[in-house]
């Protein structure tokens, strides 16, 4: 066979990192090695795979068949790899944890130290995902373990009987704008006339495939499109528009006078985040992690609704605040 998982591999980095010498980095090897990888792959199938016109790696619609593919394949042999090492160890070689934007990353730090106190062994490897996004990496093989997606997850995870799902907690939500915005002095409740006249920040799903999922948006409402819940804040703090946020984020800057909370005729349901896995992938860090999720004290903090994350937060806030006043 002409075709080999390396050199498929090698294709794969090459077009995500856009470039020989820039896959060659993450590849650790030089970029003559690869450059001989892919012209023997390109003589032995008779074909160009491609197009080194420009500075950019681009592949021939025949270097795009193959890759799209062979990227099949390669997460058939990786699913293959994960399962062989479980069967012998029962410990996975990596963990796949997607992680909803809802759940800032520093409210996992306290998790991993823990984890690493196990020494498994088990490498872990964090990506975000936002609505869709989240449950396509659980459902196309690329996580073992998603945190923080909503219940309006696509048919498929709900009706093949191959995940599984846990509720991980509630978030209460706060709309609210920057005291410079034409809201803040409106009068309450605010009805979704008004609203509309408003840009809103929104969070974007990132999913490639699945149909992409919205929350809270009002039907002709201009929008802000933004890729986490960290840069909605951001946004509407900087009064580039209107939006509901959770809680425990706007907490500190609601204390603050940064952002003020202003009630509506249309408020926004306190939501239900899960946790989800596929079934029969449950290696022991897995299981580690899911009898962690369990526990209350632990899902307080990863959604900040523990004590410890307001005052973590309200310090956050603070510093925040002294960046600007730098900026200024």
């Amino acid at each position: 066979m002409n075709i080999s998982l390396e050199a498929l591999h090698i294709l794969d980095v090459i077009d995500r990192q856009g470039s020989f010498a820039a896959a060659a980095l993450t590849l650790n090897r030089v970029p003559s090695a690869l450059t001989y990888s892919v012209r023997k792959l390109e003589e032995d199938l008779d074909v160009l795979l491609f197009d080194r016109r420009g500075h950019r790696a681009r592949l021939t619609p025949a270097g795009k068949e193959l890759l799209t593919e062979g990227r099949h394949l390669l997460l058939a042999a990786d699913a293959l790899e994960q399962r062989v090492k479980r069967t012998a160890t029962g410990r996975e070689s990596e963990l796949r944890v997607v992680l909803n934007s809802i759940v800032p990353f520093q409210n996992m730090v306290p998790l991993i130290a823990r984890f690493d106190r196990e020494e498994t062994g088990t490498r872990l490897r964090f990506t975000h995902g936002v609505l869709a996004g989240a449950w396509e990496a659980l459902i196309d093989g690329r996580a073992d373990l998603v945190i923080g997606v909503t219940h309006d997850g696509p048919e498929i995870t709900r009706t093949s009987g191959q995940f599984q799902t846990r509720p991980l907690g509630a978030i209460e939500w706060a709309f609210a704008v920057a005291p410079t915005h034409p809201l803040a002095e409106a009068e309450e409740p605010l009805p979704p006339e008004l609203i509309r006249q408003y840009r809103a920040v929104a969070v974007g799903d990132n999913s490639q495939n699945l149909p992409s999922l919205t929350i809270g948006l009002l039907t002709g409402q201009d929008t802000l499109t933004v890729a986490s819940v960290a840069d909605k804040l951001e946004a509407q703090l900087a009064g580039l528009g209107c939006g509901h946020l959770p809680s425990s984020w706007a907490a500190p800057y609601l204390a603050s006078g940064a952002l003020i909370e202003k009630r509506t005729l249309l408020g926004k349901p306190h939501d239900t985040f899960l946790i989800a896995w596929r079934k029969g992938d449950r290696g022991k860090s897995l299981k580690w992690f899911l009898n962690q999720l369990a526990e209350p004290e632990i899902q307080g903090m990863l959604l900040g609704t523990s004590a410890s994350n307001n005052g973590d937060a309200e310090c956050r806030s603070a510093k925040a605040a002294g960046a600007r006043e730098k900026k200024i």
